[in-house]
């Protein structure tokens, strides 16, 4: 699939959710041949191209959600069962990073498939002025964030179905209760304060006493960053982006686990 077959089904990199199947080996009779690609839309099925028939459509399916859900590539292997066997493998298990299915069809062939998800770039709210808040903005688009820049008192807008949200409070005095009420009662995968501990401890307070509920304060990152002693701004903005970065991957290899259960 090129750039321009993809955008002529009305998607875009980098924004829609979308996966590029290609079949990479093929053993036997089988009607599709190494090579051949198709574009898959966010419910799994197929948009465009052409990957054989109908006895590999339902595992494309399934392994195609797998990676929208765990954000991994796939490779798959669609075989007839006997073929299987004599691999020591069963239909759904998982070894050395492939993932076996059943081919049922009479041509008994085998088909290999791998199958590269395109995710929309995680956002990332920035909240507030500060010159926390400034750097931080200009640093994480070079790390595969979106940035957008808000003020505390604007409401943040619906969340864009299949993106991850990450929201940095840098407002630093300049109305935090009002900044972390709002993302608190919106939501987010991950929520950092700008601020210390203590300034911290004293607006949950206020926030539990507005009906915020405890998971809600308790799950916010305050101090924001990793502690590697940073002062600066930058160094600030470096640590916040050092946190995300891990969380990013730690609920990347969550998912997986999950899927794979």
């Amino acid at each position: 699939m090129t750039p321009r077959q993809i955008m002529e089904h009305g998607l875009q990199d980098g924004t829609d959710v979308f996966a590029i199947a290609t079949i990479v080996r093929t053993a036997g009779t089988t009607a599709a041949k190494p090579g051949a690609k198709a574009l898959l839309r966010d419910d799994g099925t197929i948009i465009d191209g052409w990957l054989g028939g109908g006895c590999v459509k339902g595992a494309i399916k399934a392994a195609t959600l797998r990676a929208y859900a765990t954000g991994q590539p796939q490779l798959i292997s669609v075989a007839p069962e006997e073929d299987l066997a004599r691999q020591g493998v069963h239909p759904g298990d998982d070894r050395d990073g492939i993932h076996f299915a059943r081919n049922g069809c009479p041509s008994k062939g085998t088909i290999d498939i791998f199958i590269e998800p395109h995710l929309p770039e995680p956002e990332l709210w920035v909240i507030g002025a500060s010159p926390v808040a400034l750097k931080l903005s200009a640093l994480a688009p070079h790390f595969g964030w979106r940035v957008t820049a808000s003020a505390g008192d604007v409401p943040l807008p619906d969340r864009t179905p299949g993106r991850a949200r990450y929201v940095v409070i840098a407002t630093q005095g300049q109305g935090d209760l009002a900044a972390l009420t709002g993302v608190l009662t919106c939501g987010a995968d991950y929520t950092a304060f700008v601020g210390s501990a203590r300034k911290y401890a004293a607006l949950s307070a206020k926030l539990a006493a507005q009906g915020i509920a405890p998971e809600h304060i308790a799950a916010v990152h305050a101090p924001a960053g990793l502690n590697i002693g940073a002062v600066t701004p930058a160094e600030i903005a470096l640590s916040i982006l050092a946190q995300m970065t891990e969380a990013k991957r730690q609920f990347s290899a969550q998912t997986l686990h999950d899927a794979a259960s």
